[in-house]
């Protein structure tokens, strides 16, 4: 079961640009392994004595269904149109320019020419802040934490792109129960659906998305750790008023997510990383839920 919101309420704005860092790069993107959070998440979760081994929590952990909450990414992925599109073609060996291949060289790897927000991708307060955070300055900790989805689907044929309201969070909270703190607040809005089927549609504006009472709220009251969304935006218009406040307090979100409609309202577990780029402001991010 998903957390359905009732009745339509007021929106509030959005909408992306400011900086972004230019990503070059040659080989295959990495990311850290993740089975020695996992095992402590669930040693401490699951198993409440200290007999445990991480042993045992890692045979609790892979009994358990994942979900991808990630796109895959390409040159014809939608990114905010100041941004453009990747490019992708094979690496070349500097001094003849010729492209490695199996057949020659015994290998072959891609260059990567994107801005850092690109797919599904984390926004650090480095992205809007000068003095904020950057990707490689998030603590580990951080990046594995109890899910909450916000599902908005039910009101949208009423009202396209109602941003989610304090109303709506306090409604959820009636069916099941208070937000934990420390918690990752998603946002489900079936935006995801257009991402390879109609790109050109995902990119509209405006759309569903949050307010900024309710991400205040979330933040302040209930003491979230961060949020994500489905959308490129975190706000409904132009005005980038929630994203702005968000990575100034220096809270990062993760942006275009998919597969919320696989994650119950509540008793999951998300894990959001990426790689480890030195003062980095954004780049794509692999993120994955694991069910109750």
């Amino acid at each position: 079961m998903r957390i359905s919101v009732p009745a339509a309420r007021p929106r509030q704005p959005s909408r992306h640009c400011l900086r972004a860092v230019r990503i070059r790069y040659a080989g295959v993107m990495t990311l850290r392994r993740l089975a020695t959070l996992l095992a402590i998440c669930f040693a401490t979760t699951a198993f409440g004595a200290d007999d445990k081994s991480l042993a045992d929590a890692l045979k609790v952990i892979q009994g358990k269904q994942f979900v991808d909450l990630t796109h895959r990414f390409s040159p014809t992925t939608p990114v905010w149109g100041g941004f453009g599109q990747a490019t992708m073609s094979a690496a070349c060996d500097p001094k003849t320019n010729a492209p490695y291949t199996i057949e020659k060289d015994g290998f072959r790897t891609t260059f990567y020419s994107m801005v850092g927000q690109y797919g599904t991708h984390v926004d650090p307060p480095a992205h809007f802040r000068t003095d904020g955070l950057t990707m490689d300055e998030i603590p580990l900790k951080e990046m594995i934490l109890p899910l909450i989805v916000f599902d908005v689907t039910p009101m949208l044929d009423k009202d396209p792109n109602h941003a989610l309201s304090v109303d709506d969070v306090q409604a959820c909270e009636k069916v099941h129960g208070r937000v934990p703190a420390g918690a990752f607040a998603a946002l489900r809005t079936g935006m995801s659906k257009d991402w390879e089927s109609n790109p050109a549609r995902f990119k509209r504006s405006p759309f569903p998305a949050w307010s900024l009472a309710a991400i205040k709220f979330l933040f302040e009251e209930r003491h979230v750790t961060t949020i994500g969304h489905e959308s490129l935006d975190t706000d409904t218009t132009d005005s980038m008023d929630s994203e702005t406040w968000i990575l100034k307090q220096n809270h990062f979100q993760i942006e275009a997510m998919t597969n919320l409609d696989k994650v119950p309202a509540t008793g999951a577990v998300i894990v959001v990383t990426w790689p480890n780029v030195e003062h980095g402001f954004g780049f794509p991010a692999r993120a994955f839920a694991i069910l109750p």
